[in-house]
């Protein structure tokens, strides 16, 4: 089953919508220390798949491919950094950029909500972790081009970084990370704040004037 998606969209949970409320509360926040003295020394491979269903994401963003895979590996560290664990020997997932037609479908069949949204997690781990010692698939991350496109004007964005940010909320939630409860919330904002800063990309949840 897939995760819950951003906010943005109307008619989203309201326990998304009340974390983006509450990005203004806790736009200040950062990584805690211990995701800095968890930093394993050696990590598994992460194999990640890129999948364009919609040329037109080519034309919205140059070189996608490889800024998808550096934001989905972003997140894997900063996770991992975080104290997570998965498998010794490889990780692999798959980002899927879709259009607004394929994901209200996704929507609707998964979730019950007949709209498009603009990213879904299908976390494959949701059924359980492997053993360590063999290769994990994660799952999928699916965005739709036209919510993505609309965020990032209506939130006065670059594309490129509300796409960066969707990709590492999406991974983020395939390693197990949700938003559910304030205090999940907090800790998954502050990875995903953490992670963007990295990439020079500044705290998503502080609002425009």
């Amino acid at each position: 089953m897939p995760k819950r998606a951003l906010p943005g969209v109307p008619g989203v949970p309201e326990t998304m919508g009340s974390a983006m409320k509450g990005g203004a509360r806790r736009s200040g926040r950062s990584a805690s220390a211990a995701q800095k003295r968890n930093s394993p020394s050696r990590a598994a491979a992460l194999r990640i798949a890129v999948v364009i269903e919609n040329d037109d994401w080519h034309t919205e963003v140059p070189a996608i491919p490889g800024l998808l895979r550096k934001a989905a590996r972003r997140a894997m560290t900063q996770a991992r950094a975080d104290g997570w664990r998965g498998s010794s020997k490889a990780h692999e997932l798959c980002i899927v950029l879709s259009d607004d037609r394929h994901v209200r479908q996704l929507n609707r069949d998964y979730r019950g909500k007949d709209k498009p949204t603009n990213v879904l997690s299908f976390a494959a781990l949701d059924a359980g972790k492997p053993d360590a010692d063999m290769p994990w698939h994660l799952g999928d991350v699916i965005l739709a081009l036209g919510v993505v496109r609309k965020e990032a004007t209506k939130q006065r964005k670059a594309l490129n970084d509300h796409l960066t940010h969707l990709v590492i909320h999406g991974v983020l939630h395939l390693l197990g990370y949700d938003h559910e409860e304030d205090a999940e919330a907090e800790r998954m904002e502050a990875l995903e704040i953490a992670a963007l800063q990295r990439l020079g990309i500044g705290n998503p949840y502080c609002r425009a004037d």
